[in-house]
Parts: structure tokens; C-alpha cells; sequence
């Protein structure tokens, strides 16, 4: 299937329709390595993520990610975008091993993480606490949030909504620094006329997740894009793929997509492991339009397939 949905996108590309294609992916949950907890962690909120890790683990499958990541391979991307939960206990071995599994997905100039809250699930709410992955949060030297790209018409503006929590929450925080220079950058007259692609962990949705794991500054943002706007919102979390909107300027609706663990098996409570291609076509002079192709695990196969594919009004 992967050799076919390959041959099929060459198909595309020849047409000279699509001016950029992201492929966006969540909450991988990629599986601790040796040492990733150690004796010091039973005093701090990793050894109640240790106790669920035990429990979640069955169904976060390290061949199901490598299914997927093969899958987005074949696809041949312009972009891949992570919308956070690469770690479990944000530990220095689990942050290193992410970091290296990063590396092998490709430039990294081509890849964008958001992180988030297993992410940062403990320690203090720094800056710079997540320079070994900066060369995949933006351009730039800038360590501050949110980091920039553009790429070939497309801004990707990145967020982090990642901060340490007490323990039984998984709440999410952009802050009022962070809020104010997304203000600035979405309201920067150098682009206005670009495709603006925002990241962030948390759905900034009323109800997607329960209240203990929600955004806490959810009104502040949703406030900012009504005001300022964007063309599109990618999330993670929820663990759930999630298709809404959010008002834009002048009645206008900013779509906001999310999608499942990409490490799911589907045997629990959510379903099974999915990606998104999001293909961003421009043709002459006409306006801007977004079709999403679904690809998951298929459940007979036990392969990715394609699940479905819509386009964004």
C-alpha cells in the first residue's frame, strides 16, 4: 500500500498544484529507554507517569509508530509537523533518545516540533529546557516561543503550551509573553499574505479534552486568532482525530485539526494510530485551498491505509 499511495503522490506532484505538503503526527509516546526513571523519580510526579506507563504501554507499540513513519516517508513530505508527547517522564535519557529519533526523520529544517506536557512533566519552566531539540522548534537563535518558519508561501508559527504540573494534571500554558508576540507576529504586515500554520499541544477547543488537561489560557488565544487570525490549527492531546473551527476575523472560520497517538494500537480507549497530509494548493490567482488525506492503522491489515480525505472550506 505504502509502494502505491507513493506512486500515487508522484502523480501529483507532476501537476504543479500543491505548493506545500506537511504531513502532521502526535503523541508518539516513544518508549523509555534504560534509565529513562531512576530511584530519585519516586519522589516526584514521574512515578505516578511511571505507574500509567506500565498500564499505557500495551497500547503505544513502537512498530506501530514505525509503520506510520514509513509511511510518512513514502509520502515525501515538504514538512512534518509534531504536535508533542515524543517523551513519558520528560527525563534527560528520554529527551536524548527523542532527539536522536528526530534526527532520523530527516533535515531538520524540515521537521517542526510543539512540545508537550509529558514533555515538560516536571522541573522548572525555563526558556531554555528545551534546547536540545531547538534546531526542530524554528528558525533561528531566538529560544523564545513562539519560533517561526516559512517555507514556500507557509508560515509555521510554533507554540508551546508545555509547562510542569501538579500531579493529576496535564494542563497546558501559553503565558502572557508568549500570547503577546504571537499578537505581533500574526499582525506583522510581512505575513499577512503567507499560508499561517499554527502548532500547539493543547486543542485550543472548548470541551475536546476534560478540564484538567485543558489549555489554561484557551480564551486569551482564541481572542488573539478573532482578532488577528491564521489559515489553519494543528494540535495533539486529545488523542482523538478532531476536525472544527475556530472564529477568525469577520465571521471567518479557522479550521483546527487534530489527530490520534501516532504510537496507538487502538485496543483501548482511543482509536488506532493516524496522520494527516495536508496538501496546501494554490492555482493562479485563485484563493487558497486545503484538502487532508487520513492515513491510519487499518485494523484488518495491521498497515496504514488511507481512511478518508476531505477538503477544508
Amino acid at each position: 500500500m505504502i509502494s502505491s499511495f507513493a506512486s500515487f503522490m508522484a502523480k501529483k506532484r507532476d501537476s504543479d498544484l500543491s505548493i506545500f505538503r506537511i504531513a502532521h503526527l502526535s503523541d508518539p509516546h516513544l518508549p523509555p529507554p534504560p534509565g529513562a526513571f531512576g530511584w530519585r523519580d519516586i519522589v516526584s510526579k514521574r512515578l505516578l507517569s511511571r505507574i500509567a506507563w506500565r498500564r499505557k504501554q500495551k497500547e503505544h507499540q513502537p512498530w506501530v509508530l514505525a509503520a506510520l513513519i514509513a509511511d510518512i516517508k513514502a509520502y515525501a513530505p515538504d514538512h512534518i509537523a509534531i504536535t508533542g508527547d515524543l517523551t513519558n517522564f520528560a527525563s534527560a535519557v528520554e529527551i536524548e533518545a527523542a532527539r536522536q529519533w528526530l534526527s532520523g526523520l530527516g533535515a531538520t529544517d524540515s521537521v517542526t516540533l510543539s512540545p508537550g506536557n509529558h514533555d515538560a512533566l516536571v522541573g522548572a519552566r525555563t526558556p531554555d529546557r528545551f534546547a536540545v531539540w531547538s534546531a526542530w522548534l524554528g528558525d533561528g537563535d531566538d529560544i523564545a516561543f513562539p519560533r517561526l518558519r516559512i517555507r514556500d508561501g507557509v508560515a509555521i508559527i510554533n507554540l508551546c503550551s508545555a509547562i510542569p504540573t501538579a500531579p493529576h494534571l496535564a494542563t497546558g500554558r501559553l503565558g502572557d509573553a508568549q500570547l503577546a508576540r504571537l499578537e505581533a507576529l500574526l499582525a506583522d504586515p510581512a505575513h499577512r499574505d503567507l499560508f499561517r500554520v499554527v502548532l500547539i499541544h493543547h486543542p485550543p477547543l472548548q470541551g475536546a479534552v476534560s478540564r484538567r488537561k485543558s489549555l489554561e489560557d484557551l480564551d486569551a488565544l482564541r481572542a488573539i486568532l478573532t482578532r488577528q487570525s491564521a489559515d489553519l490549527v494543528l494540535h495533539g492531546h486529545a488523542h482523538e482525530s478532531l476536525v472544527a473551527a475556530l472564529p477568525g476575523p469577520s465571521g471567518l472560520a479557522i479550521p483546527v485539526l487534530g489527530v490520534p497517538s501516532a504510537s496507538a494500537l487502538g485496543k483501548g480507549n482511543h482509536p488506532a494510530a493516524r496522520w494527516h497530509a495536508i496538501e496546501i494548493t494554490r492555482t493562479g490567482s485563485a484563493p487558497v485551498s486545503v484538502r487532508v488525506v487520513a492515513r491510519g492503522l487499518d485494523p484488518e491489515t495491521g498497515q496504514p491505509a488511507e481512511l478518508g480525505r476531505y477538503v477544508l472550506a
